[in-house]
């Protein structure tokens, strides 16, 4: 090799080792919750459902500090002022008996939406339960959990929410509890599907060679692989025990006046829809509102939680 040869090889090694160190640095890979994350933040629908329940929820929280802003009680009658449409007075009108109807839906919000929590959390912790011990142990185990659901599954919800309602007549936590008794059978099917499905991996089998136990692996390394189905479900669970209880208000079985909740304001509305109709939309646009902001989030969360996105 020439001289020439030689010094323009240097040449050019030393050009291409000059712009490898110019380029920049591979960005590491995003882990599962941040792609996850990353995702719902891209979503603009899933992101306004977020606010908008948020807003719905802390107007709820705050409705006490509101009250004594307003100088308004919920319970406070005022018959001069009842039916009074709304103004600048009284934002969403009062009713029949002049209680303001703005204070009202919030305060019943916080009745309606702690129901709805509560009702999830029951129906969370009875499903995921029994969706484990069957997914895991399957057998007669899966065999038991299996009949009890398509025994209590093929009741008529109705009719049963309307006795027990009827001769236990509960208030915001009795009421919470029957929903949620009667609602965790989804759940665990969902959650026996999905322990089904990753109870045969190499880190199950890793885990048991080391000595752990059978409830460590089922809380400690399956459930976390599972946490993706769990929001999702009890997400809809919470929207499900709202328009339940306000279909037991409706007729009158549900929280009692006079505490108030989006339920039992809008099924005393009814017989005032065509004199008073700011009774029926206030309560009804509230549910609405909250209903589809739970499913649009619990939508988006599905989504971004699908392994499959990029």
């Amino acid at each position: 090799m020439s001289q020439v040869q030689f010094q323009a090889e240097l040449q050019g090694a030393a050009a291409t080792a000059g712009s490898a160190a110019q380029m920049p640095a591979q960005k590491p890979a995003l882990g599962y919750w941040q792609r996850a994350f990353r995702h719902i933040r891209k979503d603009r629908i899933t992101v306004f459902a977020f606010f908008l329940l948020l807003l719905i929820t802390l107007l709820s929280i705050a409705a006490p500090w509101i009250g004594k802003l307003l100088d308004v009680d919920p319970n406070t009658t005022q018959l001069l002022k009842r039916m009074k449409p709304p103004s600048s007075e009284h934002l969403l009108g009062t009713d029949d008996v002049g209680r303001d109807v703005l204070i009202r839906l919030l305060y019943a919000g916080r009745v309606s939406l702690l129901i709805g929590v509560l009702a999830a959390l029951t129906a969370f912790v009875i499903g995921v339960t029994c969706g484990l011990l069957a997914g895991f142990y399957q057998k007669w185990v899966d065999d038991a959990i299996n009949a009890v659901i398509q025994t209590t599954i093929n009741i008529p919800l109705l009719f049963l929410l309307i006795l027990l309602s009827v001769i236990f007549r509960p208030g915001i936590g009795g009421l919470a509890v029957i929903l949620g008794l009667l609602s965790w059978q989804g759940n665990a099917r969902q959650i026996r599907a999905a322990v089904l499905s990753v109870k045969g991996h190499d880190y199950i089998d890793a885990a048991r060679v080391l000595g752990s136990k059978d409830g460590r692996i089922m809380w400690r390394h399956i459930f976390p692989n599972v946490t993706s189905i769990v929001l999702v479900v009890t997400g809809f669970d919470v929207a499900g025990a709202i328009l339940a209880e306000s279909g037991l208000s409706a007729l009158g079985l549900g929280i009692q006046p006079p505490m108030a909740s989006w339920g039992n304001m809008l099924a005393k509305s009814f017989q005032y829809a065509t004199k008073a109709p700011w009774l029926v939309i206030s309560p009804g646009v509230m549910i609405f509102l909250t209903v589809l902001s739970i499913f649009l989030l619990a939508d988006g969360i599905r989504d971004a939680l699908d392994p499959r996105i990029s």
